[in-house]
């Protein structure tokens, strides 16, 4: 897989650059309903053989991903945990009242 193997992908899919596995499959089973020969509005059989493509890329590239489990990372996906953290001891934000 080539970084323009996996922009085309994403450009098919309507992806940004971050997506979770969840808005994947979603977008997959949108857009499988739009180019289906069989249901949806296009009769181009090639439309759903590239999009089906893209989406075992992505998901390849997916399954290879290393997630990172420490702090930093854990709290750059979860901002509104890092907010609350940050906050917590602050009387005014983080509900502590003051000794």
């Amino acid at each position: 897989m080539t970084y323009e193997e996996l922009q085309k992908a994403l450009q098919i899919f309507g992806l940004g650059e971050t997506a979770s596995l969840q808005e994947l499959k979603a977008r997959h089973r949108q857009l499988a309903k739009a180019y289906h020969p069989d249901g949806g509005n296009r009769t181009d059989g090639d439309a759903i053989r590239e999009l089906n493509a893209a989406y075992r890329l992505l998901l390849e590239y997916i399954r290879h991903y290393r997630f990172g489990f420490d702090e930093q990372t854990f709290y750059e996906q979860c901002p509104e945990e890092r907010l609350r953290r940050q906050y917590e001891d602050d009387p005014v934000w983080g509900g502590k009242p003051q000794s």
